[in-house]
């Protein structure tokens, strides 16, 4: 795979750090999480394909077998506040004085500077910090958060794992390695680019949910079907809409003109009205095969079976019957390959991972019975 030969040590911690490890670990690096000891169970959903090692990082001991592991790794992956780091010796200072090569990646909400640094917060304060809350929602309403997707996920751990590639690549020529400051408000608001680049061709000029592409315009937008189901509505180019205007059976004469913004409510009536006389399957057997942007909206349990996800092989089933979405980008020489096992227990790989560190027999007892190492291999053979 694309990133074997990687060797990744992410500290444990919540959503988007989860996620820029599972990536990288889904497209062949070697992803070590480093767990707390006495943690009955793990809150890490994303842990596809990651070893888990549990340290006493209260115990200076414990913080000199985690430094002993950065330093002989490629990447350092931790989702705390600014100065936690640092104040257990592990700073991005300390690590790369001894190993140059070390790409440390930092991911927090607020950035590494700036007067929000050490402040919490949560996808939420991150989305409305980068301006984008602020379009999102329907007309006259509140701003609305799209679950936690873009802020935590999009913003966080995808734009830090895109860091660490590049920072990869950039080691390839350079032999060094150097800091990600992977901030969630800029990680999302870049991701947004677009809505500050086209502010000047006319698409966000109107209120909030009364735009083209924010549930103002009807002919983008969801309908609810006569079982209580959904479709899914984008056909913006005239041609798209003259598609989706003859799938629903209706007419030009007896509508008003597509781009009519204040006919616009009375074209959502008629449209709301025509797809509630059918079932959602009889509306994608109407609109399959056609230009029209129509296609059902599908539920989590129902992504696998749809015939087109299912020709691609989208999505797939782990050990457990668990449905996940297969690793994108699909690559042509070097794919990803997916963990299909369950996620590792805390501390499952303790013992095998300091022995690959270069930590003797007698070093890993001694470290298992002061406590400052963790080891549930007995656990994972149960």
């Amino acid at each position: 795979m694309a990133l074997a030969g990687v060797r990744v040590i992410e500290l444990a911690g919540l959503a988007p750090a989860p996620f820029c490890g599972m990536i990288l670990a889904d497209f062949g690096a070697r992803v070590i999480r480093v767990d707390r000891t006495k943690v009955a169970m793990t809150v890490d959903t994303q842990a596809r394909g990651k070893q888990s090692v549990a340290f006493n990082l209260k115990n200076p001991k414990g913080v000199a077998v985690l430094k002993r592991l950065c330093v002989q790794s490629d990447v350092v992956l931790e989702p705390y506040r600014k100065g936690v780091m640092e104040k257990m010796g592990l700073g991005p200072e300390d690590l790369l004085k001894e190993n140059p090569r070390l790409i440390y990646a930092r991911l927090t909400g607020y950035g590494q500077s700036g007067s929000y640094a050490k402040a919490a917060g949560h996808d939420i304060n991150y989305l409305a910090m980068s301006g984008l809350l602020s379009m999102l929602g329907r007309s006259s309403e509140k701003p609305y958060a799209p679950l936690n997707l873009v802020a935590d996920f999009a913003g966080g751990g995808l734009m830090c794992a895109f860091g660490i590639v590049l920072a990869l690549l950039e080691r390839s020529r350079s032999g060094q390695g150097q800091i990600i400051d992977a901030s969630m408000v800029e990680g999302a608001a870049y991701v947004g680019s677009f809505m500050w680049k086209s502010r000047s061709l006319g698409l966000w000029n109107h209120p909030r949910g009364e735009n083209l592409l924010d549930s103002g315009a009807p002919f983008y937008d969801t309908y609810r079907t006569s079982d209580g189901k959904y479709m899914a509505v984008g056909a913006i180019e005239p041609q798209f809409y003259q598609q989706l205007i003859q799938g629903l059976g209706l007419y030009d004469a007896d509508l008003p003109a597509q781009m009519s913004v204040s006919d616009w409510p009375q074209l959502r009536q008629t449209f709301t009205r025509v797809f509630a006389s059918k079932t959602q399957e009889e509306w994608s057997r109407v609109f399959d095969g056609t230009d029209a942007c129509v296609t059902p909206v599908l539920s989590l349990d129902e992504v696998l079976s749809h015939p087109h996800n299912q020709a691609r092989g989208s999505f797939f089933k782990d050990s457990q019957g668990e449905i996940s979405p297969r690793p994108a980008p699909v690559l042509s020489r070097s794919p990803a390959e997916p963990c299909h096992s369950r996620d590792p227990f805390i501390g499952e790989h303790t013992r095998s991972v300091l022995k690959e560190y270069g930590f003797d027999q007698a070093q890993i007892e001694q470290l298992l019975s002061a406590g400052i190492v963790e080891c549930n291999e007995a656990k994972a053979r149960l």
